[in-house]
């Protein structure tokens, strides 16, 4: 019992002189437990829709207001065309549509059944199952209502408002066609921070840092040449995760092969890059570990990859802001399931762009200081 004892103080002695891991231990748990309570949320709202209103009467106005007053829906855009309902939605900037025929009117007075068509992004099929619940729904409410205020009894299955839903990008709703997207992002996030990581960190307890120190190496040449290796891993782990996905699982692939290997270059450079950061600031390979996996966290629940961001409240949606893989959802997801093209895209591969500034700005500067 006295060597047992002897243990026992001389561990926590050791933790007492290292309160990093020790307040990383305490405080990740109640950080991670509040973040991700507030945070997450199945019952999606507030998804951004189009409109494109071809009756302009009241009838349809209230309709309109119907989808509104619902909260499961904002409407974002008013379109005075299909095709701009269309650019709207494949670009990512609505996650519904609303088509409103001309005949609207007519076809309630004469108690004709009238059909609406929404068209819905199922690219997320969490928010495409919520808006189409919620669509159906709205139609026969409507519908009851008109049949109330008539006091009409309606034939059997009558159904003034015929919600035509159309799921666009994975109308079969298969699980794995929006997950495997986001897979890759996970598995380039967990390594590609990892790794880089450890990279100061090690060299500084394997007591190599001073030889690297004492070359005419800058310090932004000594940080890029820790990058620039891991980029090609990047390429490598990419190309088994796209091979997978076609051959075992038939991925859809409606997007160009060079566009998303030139947008994926970004996303693991700002991976890199970030644990380029984490390395700079922690002491030990543990710390930087356990850094490593307070990202990691909140990567997978609040990037979107399971939960859509529109259902997060705003503080929670403006801290996801602040991850690389928030943008590289957009990134793989619109390529890959709706094939988009750069313009879609360009404001995403901007945000990463000025991740990668800042974080990189903020390695060199740390580490100069560490040097110093």
């Amino acid at each position: 019992m006295i060597r047992l004892k002897a243990i026992l103080i001389k561990e926590f002695i050791q933790m007492k002189r290292d309160p990093v891991i020790l307040g990383i231990m305490i405080l990740l748990p109640i950080v991670q437990l509040l973040v991700f309570g507030f945070a997450i949320h199945t019952d999606i709202k507030h998804q951004h829709t189009v409109v494109f209103d071809q009756s302009l009467t009241q009838q349809s106005r209230e309709l309109i207001s119907s989808f509104s007053a619902s909260e499961y829906f904002d409407i974002t855009y008013s379109a005075k065309s299909f095709s701009q309902v269309n650019e709207l939605v494949d670009s990512g900037k609505a996650k519904v549509g609303i088509i409103i025929p001309s005949d609207l009117t007519k076809n309630l007075k004469h108690q004709r059944t009238t059909p609406i068509q929404v068209i819905v992004d199922a690219s997320d099929s969490t928010s495409a199952s919520s808006a189409i619940a919620a669509a159906e729904n709205i139609g026969q409410i409507k519908s009851k209502e008109i049949f109330l205020q008539r006091h009409v009894i309606p034939k059997s299955s009558l159904n003034l408002y015929d919600m035509r839903i159309r799921a666009w990008y994975n109308p079969d709703f298969i699980t794995s066609y929006y997950m495997l997207p986001g897979i890759l992002g996970i598995i380039l996030t967990m390594t590609m921070v990892m790794i880089t990581s450890m990279a100061i960190v090690r060299e500084r307890e394997n007591g190599t840092l001073e030889q690297l120190l004492v070359t005419p190496l800058k310090p932004w040449e000594l940080l890029l040449g820790k990058i620039i290796p891991y980029i090609l891993v990047g390429y490598v782990q990419t190309t088994v995760a796209i091979l997978v996905g076609l051959s075992v699982f038939s991925l859809p692939m409606r997007g160009n092969f060079l566009l998303l290997y030139t947008l994926t270059t970004f996303f693991i450079i700002a991976s890199l890059t970030l644990g380029l950061v984490i390395s700079n600031i922690s002491r030990t390979q543990m710390q930087a570990m356990q850094m490593s996996f307070f990202i990691f966290m909140p990567s997978v629940l609040l990037s979107g990859f399971i939960f859509p961001r529109d259902a997060m409240p705003k503080f929670f949606y403006l801290l996801s802001s602040l991850l690389p893989m928030t943008y590289y959802m957009e990134i793989i997801r619109g390529i890959v399931l709706r094939g988009n093209g750069l313009t879609p895209l360009l404001w995403q591969v901007f945000a990463l762009i000025i991740f990668i500034s800042v974080a990189f700005a903020l390695a060199i500067k740390k580490f100069s200081k560490t040097i110093n």
